[in-house]
Formats: C-alpha cells, structure tokens, sequence
C-alpha cells in the first residue's frame, strides 16, 4: 500500500523516457469526491487522457452522479472490485445500472482474481453493450501452470465485451526482478492466443508496480514482449485497444498519434 498522494508530475517524469504521451487513470479511492479531484487535476495535466472513477453502483444516487461527472469527457467509465460484483449480480437496481453504464457507451473495470471470472462473463452476458476490462493479467494464481490460465480464461474470452488489461506481469525471483522476457513469454503468450491482438491493452499499474518493480522494468518487459509481433500489434496493445475501449480524449501530446 502507497499511502501517499501520487500526481501527475511524477508520472510525467518517468514516462517521457519511454515515449509514453497519455495515460487512462484509474482512481482507487472509496470517496466520492475524488472522481471529482481527479478531473481537477486533469484539467492542467494534459498526460491525463481518460478517468476511471468510482461511483455507487445499485444505490439511487448512480444515475445522476454517472451524469454529473460524465459532463466532463475524460470521465470514462468506473471499476469495481470482485466483491461489490458478487454482492450485486442479482439485484435489479445493480444490474440497471450497469446496462445504463453500457448504453451510455463507458467503460467497466473489474479487479480481483480468477475467482471473480464467472462473474465477469455473468456481466458480459447481462449488459453487451458494456465494454469490460479484466484488470491486472497475467493473475499470479496460474504463474506455475499457464494452462490453467487458458482453462479459467476460456469462456471470458469467448465474449467479445471483455477485454485483457495486461498490466500486472513483473515478477521477483530470490529478491530481484525477472527482466528477461522470455520468462513472462508461456503466460503473456496464452493472453494474446485467448483475446487476440485487437482485445489486449497496456497497463502499467503505477504506481502500485513500484512496490515490485520500477516503471522501466515493468514497460520494457512487455515492450521486448509485443514488438517482437511488429509495429501494428504493439500499437494496439500501447494505445489503439484502449481508445477502442476507453475512448479516450486526444489531447496534449496523445492527440499527434491520431494524425
């Protein structure tokens, strides 16, 4: 756990050096009016792109919170975690409210783990126009067996709303990270068979990564990964799926890559 406030200064410094020029932040905090503070910030910080908020799903208030916050087109959609979906699916005003997500064209993340897989598909199923994210891939829980992450990934898969953030891949071994490549290569392999080229995104997940790696290691082990499938598909895995999913905001130095 970070216990710190992180800005976007920080994320400027150390993504320059890698050519990044955008990023869709998504915001982890409980209260309410942090979507709001994040959307402040965004407004000087032209890095910011898109915003992932947090908003009650399932109480009366989501609709009109949904509107307030979505008047501001870098508010793209919100996550949730497993257990807020495992408590919801089968309440009528939860699942209104994730159809309302869909139809009005946001985004849903999901975190948690390969338990919570039944449910994302019960999502996809439920709301098709949903565009939903299984966050933080490759899950640790198949990292000695990537065939069970085929097995658990299958029927998520098959669903085309769902979509891979790949964002979670770095690992210590004896204390140190894993830089080589070709160790991630049997699980990140598995991933793009799974959803293609066309449903696997980027995330770095700093600065939470810092607490196994730095930013450089994180991006260059999955750099060295994708651009060994050429330019085309380490575009989409860098930025073009997530504009399809996220439908970011070309602004700052992120609006060159659409010209």
């Amino acid at each position: 756990t970070l216990y710190r406030t992180v800005l976007p200064s920080e994320f400027v410094e150390l993504a320059a050096k890698h050519g990044v020029v955008g990023t869709v932040v998504v915001e982890a905090s409980p209260w309410l009016e942090d979507n709001q503070w994040i959307l402040d910030l965004a407004k000087d910080n032209p890095i910011i792109v898109g915003f992932v908020g947090n908003l009650p799903v399932g109480t009366p208030e989501f609709a009109a919170l949904l509107k307030r916050f979505s008047a501001n087109p870098l508010f793209r959609g919100i996550r949730l975690n497993s257990g807020a979906v495992a408590k919801g699916l089968g309440q009528e005003a939860f699942e209104n409210d994730l159809k309302l997500l869909g139809n009005g064209g946001f985004s849903l993340d999901l975190l948690g783990g390969a338990a919570m897989l039944p449910n994302v598909v019960r999502v996809a199923k439920l709301a098709p126009n949903l565009r939903i994210v299984i966050d933080h891939l490759p899950f640790k829980d198949w990292d000695r067996d990537p065939s069970a992450m085929r097995r658990a990934l299958n029927e998520a898969a098959a669903c085309p709303n769902i979509h891979a953030k790949v964002s979670e891949v770095v690992r210590r071994a004896d204390g140190k990270v894993v830089e080589d490549a070709s160790f991630y290569r049997p699980g990140l392999d598995a991933l793009w068979e799974l959803f293609g080229p066309d449903r696997v995104i980027y995330g770095s997940n700093w600065p939470v990564s810092n607490l196994v790696a730095p930013y450089e290691s994180v991006y260059q082990v999955v750099s060295d990964y994708v651009r060994t499938k050429g330019q085309e598909e380490a575009e989409k895995y860098f930025w073009r799926n997530s504009l399809t999913v996220y439908r970011w905001q070309p602004r700052g130095l992120a609006a060159g890559l659409l010209k």
